[in-house]
């Protein structure tokens, strides 16, 4: 192993009764956005939800999972996948870098086949921020299968 890294996840309020599986699944299997870990430990100091719009919990989520050591915060694939996808995801990136200087990575598990068939239906990631925000979660469609 090539050392540790402690992460927090902020994850999507509508998604606030969700246990995290597949999230946990592919932090465990070193997919999605978490196969930048596959040769390192990684510590989950940090699991929330925003609060719902526009995001109140950031603020404080972030000071707590700081406390616990986070080196690197996961906004969650649900934050991206929803309908329609977080309308604050790059402001909880600038603010969480800025205030914090600690590492942003947009998603976590890979995205579900069915959510990227809908949103390409809609259009919705048609655009170059989007692009670079799904490209961590985007995986192939073998794995995007697996976690629908």
């Amino acid at each position: 192993m090539e050392g540790q890294k402690k992460i927090g996840i902020i994850i999507c309020d509508r998604y606030h009764r969700c246990a995290g599986g597949k999230c946990f699944r592919s932090l465990r299997n070193r997919e999605g956005a978490f196969s930048r870990y596959k040769n390192m430990n990684v510590e989950l100091v940090g699991y929330t939800t925003c609060d719902g719009c526009p995001g109140g919990n950031v603020e404080y989520a972030v000071d707590e999972m700081m406390g616990n050591g986070a080196e690197i915060v996961h906004l969650a694939t649900g934050l991206i996948v929803g309908y329609p996808p977080c309308p604050y995801i790059t402001y909880f990136n600038d603010y969480i870098r800025t205030k914090y200087d600690l590492e942003v990575v947009y998603g976590t598990h890979p995205i579900p086949q069915k959510y990227l068939n809908m949103h390409d239906k809609l259009g919705t990631w048609n655009d170059p921020e989007w692009e670079k925000i799904i490209q961590p979660t985007l995986g192939d469609e073998e794995i995007r299968l697996a976690y629908n």
